[in-house]
């Protein structure tokens, strides 16, 4: 009762300024022969007809008799109020001398006349201070609602018009471009999400473009059967919509899969039986609206009861529309002349098409970011697998990859420490790493980004330079040494060898020719200090 209140309270704001001045042409019902033709009765009781309380939903061919008194005199408009899903419609307007003074026709399939009025089944009319009898026709294979002729001044429905006309505008464009939006999605990304999710808004466009009057007004578009059969196909999308946005699998949740199966099977059955039997494809329609409502609640329950934020967003979006479609339905009931049923349920499926736009983005925007997570992860490993644990420099595997993109006037460098194991063997095996770091420290700071250092393993280093400065280098390997001395490791030294990229056809050639240059270095150097030592005696 609360929602019908509200919903009142919105549609009487709305109509406000119209309410005064409309009139509710009620009369008594009657249900025609399909093939009875008006020959100019303005009797209906008199033709033999079956009186009925109300149309058919599942269609029929239906005539009202309704009288009524005009007291304002002027321009007035005749139109069919709480469903603009009509097939055919005639109005007949006789005075008291029985004689015809309007003859008004319409609906979505009827080709011949143009409606007057945008997205709307009204007929405009002068009638002067009198007494009228309305006699008013109805054709069609199936409604959505019970119609009621309903008579208003001309201003007043000009006026009147305009907030449902805004809605359905509005709300179809936002139809259009999200269905482009997820179709690219689904196309591009190949997610079976994105591609029902679009499926399910294209079946919604088609029946309320039709039903509202968008199609035909528009395009010349008069099949009534886009009303029904567009949402007995989005019916079944919006299903497996559901089964692949809550990740129902077969080996996960065995029985909602197959339930799932089931339902699509069941909504086939009721495609095949609309095929069958036309008249009845938009209860059809309803029917399976039902089944993927439920289906999606039960869904959406059980997986948000797993911790699922995907399916607790996905409740709040589904429970909106099943809100919103009670609140449909008992407003309804109320007879708003302006407002059909139509609006309110384009508007409902709005709210939900929305947020579950929504949910998607969020689904999404979690796999943008579990995505951003394993590259970061991976990009640690990465750094992990190219990284020396104990210095911090590059190792053997990032001194591999560097040699593919060194230039050919690059040069390679390789270093053999000198004094690793006097420190090792004296002080420990802590000390000696602390040489290695002290080393690693001071010549990363000396060569600064014109070179790079790599530490080989144990005490074997090397450096890369791409301008291949080889005098620049040495200099620098030689200022790092005093450093790593001046530090607290006077027994410490360095031998290295360098080759030029140019020098060697290959890798394993450029590695082989810059470790012969070292070896040769170092036994330079120990011939050096041995020279020196014989000369000291």
């Amino acid at each position: 009762m609360t929602f019908r209140m509200v919903i009142c309270v919105i549609a009487c704001l709305m109509a406000w300024p119209c309410l005064a001045d409309m009139l509710e042409l009620a009369g008594r019902w009657y249900q025609a022969p399909t093939d009875w033709v008006y020959q100019g009765q303005t009797d209906l009781a008199a033709a033999g007809f079956k009186p009925v309380t109300q149309v058919a939903l599942t269609g029929g061919h239906f005539w009202q008799q309704a009288d009524f008194e005009i007291n304002t005199p002027g321009r007035h408009v005749l139109d069919l109020k709480n469903t603009s899903t009509i097939g055919y419609f005639r109005h007949i307007i006789v005075n008291t001398q029985r004689q015809p003074v309007a003859d008004l026709r319409g609906g979505i399939r009827n080709y011949s006349e143009i409606n007057p009025f945008f997205l709307r089944h009204g007929r405009e009319i002068d009638l002067p201070v009198g007494h009228y009898r309305l006699l008013t026709e109805l054709k069609s294979p199936f409604f959505l609602a019970m119609p009621q002729p309903y008579l208003s001044t001309l201003a007043t429905y000009r006026q009147a018009i305009k907030p449902g006309n805004t809605l359905t505008l509005l709300c179809l464009g936002m139809f259009l471009g999200l269905m482009l939006y997820y179709a690219t999605l689904a196309i591009v990304r190949r997610r079976l999400s994105e591609a029902m999710y679009s499926l399910f808004i294209l079946g919604n466009l088609l029946f309320n473009g039709t039903s509202l009057l968008v199609f035909p007004d528009l395009f010349g578009m008069h099949w009534i059967y886009l009303v029904s059969f567009p949402i007995l196909f989005s019916n079944c999308a919006y299903i497996l919509f559901v089964m692949a946005l809550l990740k129902i699998r077969c080996d996960i949740y065995p029985r909602l899969y197959m339930t799932g199966l089931v339902l699509l099977s069941l909504l086939g059955g009721l495609i095949v039986l609309a095929l069958i039997m036309p008249h009845w494809s938009l209860e059809n329609a309803r029917y399976g609206v039902g089944l993927f409502l439920t289906y999606g609640l039960v869904a959406g329950i059980v997986r948000m009861r797993e911790g699922s934020v995907t399916a607790r967003l996905y409740l709040c979006a589904i429970g909106a529309f099943f809100v919103l479609g009670i609140i449909t339905i008992s407003a309804n009931s109320s007879g708003f002349d302006t407002l059909t049923i139509e609006h309110m349920g384009l508007f409902s499926v709005s709210v939900e098409v929305m947020l579950l736009a929504l949910v998607l983005s969020y689904q999404f925007a979690q796999l943008h970011r579990e995505k951003e997570y394993a590259l970061e992860r991976m990009a640690h490993s990465n750094s992990i697998a190219r990284t020396d644990a104990l210095t911090g420099l590059p190792n053997r595997m990032a001194l591999e990859q560097a040699l593919e993109t060194l230039p050919p006037h690059g040069s390679l460098t390789f270093i053999d420490m000198d004094g690793l194991k006097y420190y090792n063997d004296r002080f420990g095996h802590e000390r000696g790493d602390g040489l290695l770091r002290s080393f690693a420290r001071h010549l990363s700071e000396r060569l600064g980004d014109r070179a790079q250092a790599h530490r080989l393993g144990g005490d074997e280093f090397a450096i890369t330079c791409e301008q291949g400065d080889v005098p620049w280098v040495e200099t620098m390997l030689i200022q790092a040494v005093e450093d790593m001395r001046a530090s607290g490791f006077e027994s410490a030294g360095a031998s290295s060898g360098t080759a030029y990229v140019h020098e060697a056809s290959g890798q394993e050639k450029l590695k082989h020719l810059a470790d012969s240059r070292m070896y040769a270095n170092k036994r330079l150097r120990k011939r050096s200090r041995h020279d020196d030592q014989v000369n000291q005696l």
